[in-house]
Order: C-alpha cells, then sequence, then structure tokens
C-alpha cells in the first residue's frame, strides 16, 4: 500500500530531537511521498534542505498569512528565486486567508495582496498553490471564505483565458475547513481539497458529511503535523505516519477498502504535484 501526506512541517522544532525517526517511521508506515510547505522565508529554505536530504520529501516555498511580518519588496524575488531552485520545489504555500488570528482589517487587506502577489508568481513559475483559509472563530463560513473564493475565481479565470496548464491543477484547499458548496465551487475550479485528522473526530459529523458528498478523486490527505493528530493519537504530536487513519476514515465514508483510498488520493497528489 502507498500512501502520500501532502502538508506536513517537519521543520518544526518538536521535531528536532527525533526528526530522522518520525521520517524513518514515515517510510516504514508505506509513505512514497511527503510534502513540506514553507510558512516563511526560513522555513521555505528548511523545507528545501529536507526535500534535498530525503528521497521521499518534496518542498514548497511560500509565505503564510499570519507570517507577513518579514514580507517586503524583496519578498517577492527571494520566493521566485527559492521557486525556481530545484526540481523538488513542487508548489507555493503555504498560502491565503486566515481571519481566525488576525482581525484587523488592514491586515486581512494586506493578507489578499500578498496572496494575489503568490498566485501571480505561482502562474510564472507554473507551480499549484498550496491555500489557508481559516474563518474568524473557526466559523464553517465567512468573510475568509467569501474573499478566496473571489481572489482565486479571478485567477483561475485569468488561467483559463492564458490557456494556462495551472489551469487544470491550480492546487488544493489545504485542511478545508468550509461548506460543501464552497468546496463545490473550488472543485469545479479544478482545485482538490485537503483531508486532515479532524476528519476522525467524534465531534466532525458535519465535516464527514461534506467528505463523504465529494468525489474521492478529489481529495489529499494531509497531517499537518505536527498540529491535528488523529484519533487514536489526538493530543499527541502528529507525525506523517498518521496520515493512515485519515485515509482509513475516508474509506468508510465512502466504502471503499483502505487500499483504494491510499492509491487514488496518491494518485490525485501526482495529477497536481507533477512528481
Amino acid at each position: 500500500m502507498q500512501l502520500t501526506d501532502t502538508h506536513c512541517h517537519l521543520y518544526w522544532d518538536k521535531f528536532d530531537t527525533d526528526r530522522a525517526e518520525v521520517i524513518q517511521r514515515a517510510l516504514a508506515s508505506g509513505l512514497t511521498h511527503i510534502l513540506v510547505p514553507g510558512t516563511t522565508l526560513k522555513t521555505s529554505r528548511d523545507a528545501i534542505h529536507l526535500a534535498e536530504q530525503y528521497e521521499q520529501i518534496y518542498a514548497a516555498v511560500g509565505f503564510h498569512p499570519t507570517d507577513l511580518d518579514e514580507w517586503n519588496t524583496d519578498a517577492i524575488n527571494n520566493l521566485r528565486g527559492l521557486a525556481q531552485s530545484a526540481d523538488k520545489i513542487v508548489a507555493i504555500g503555504e498560502v491565503g486567508l486566515d481571519h481566525y488570528w488576525v482581525k484587523e482589517e488592514a491586515k486581512r487587506a494586506h493578507q489578499r495582496e500578498v496572496l494575489k502577489e503568490q498566485l501571480a508568481l505561482a502562474a510564472e513559475v507554473n507551480k499549484p498553490v498550496i491555500i489557508h483559509m481559516r474563518e474568524e472563530g473557526d466559523a464553517w463560513f465567512g468573510s475568509a471564505s467569501e474573499q478566496l473564493l473571489e481572489i482565486l475565481s479571478e485567477w483561475h479565470a485569468e488561467l483559463k483565458s492564458q490557456n494556462h496548464p495551472l489551469a487544470e491543477r491550480p492546487g488544493v484547499l489545504h485542511s478545508f475547513n468550509g461548506t460543501l458548496e464552497i468546496a463545490q465551487k473550488a472543485i469545479a475550479m479544478k482545485f482538490l481539497i485537503g483531508v486532515t485528522g479532524p476528519v476522525t473526530y467524534k465531534n466532525a459529523d458535519q465535516k464527514r458529511s461534506i467528505i463523504y458528498q465529494l468525489p474521492i478523486t478529489s481529495l489529499l490527505i494531509e497531517t499537518d503535523s505536527p498540529f491535528l493528530a488523529p484519533v487514536p493519537h489526538r493530543g499527541q504530536r502528529n507525525e506523517p505516519a498518521f496520515v493512515v487513519e485519515i485515509a482509513d476514515k475516508i474509506a468508510v465514508l465512502k466504502s471503499r477498502k483502505l487500499e483504494e483510498v491510499a492509491a487514488v488520493t496518491t494518485e490525485n497528489a501526482a495529477r497536481l504535484f507533477l512528481w
């Protein structure tokens, strides 16, 4: 059985004492590809360093919407240089909008402008985007969803008008926590939907209902390590090997075999990231 974790932050300090062992456990569990997205210039470089060390690890580079203190006039040029520095950099991310931690409208407006700049960079370097979206109060729908969908719709329409290859593989809505309607609109634009550990939580019936109604060919499985550990590891540090619990829950929801879910989501990732 082959598995893929399309989102984990292995450079996080929670892995400093046993990072090599964590990676070996992931490989022993059947993971063939692990994608490590950056959130700043430093962590983007850290992700690239890990990708250079391990055949199965790939990197994405970008500025997270809650990490824009270091964004300046040189930031986009620095990102461009990183994005073009190695074949194993397969995406721009983690980028997006966050209204959970960021309350001030001026800072939210800054998030939108930075996102647009990074989307333009993604088109320039022909790499899909890894999109973060979090609403104020962790609501299912709100201003972040509305604004993100508007920005992505404009970007995707421009890609289509240019016959840009990214129009067919624009990216993924990471750790999706929105409504069925938002997911369906994203899928109509060829985006994939990232499924993380909360789909296994006892109180996640609404999330499971949404995943049940989405086509398996539009799903990716992600751990978001070291965060969001799935049941039965909830409350622990998350790690890529735990991605099997997410795949297993999707298999139950879809009445499929675990091996089939693993194979389809692994193929979905390959189709998006071209690895």
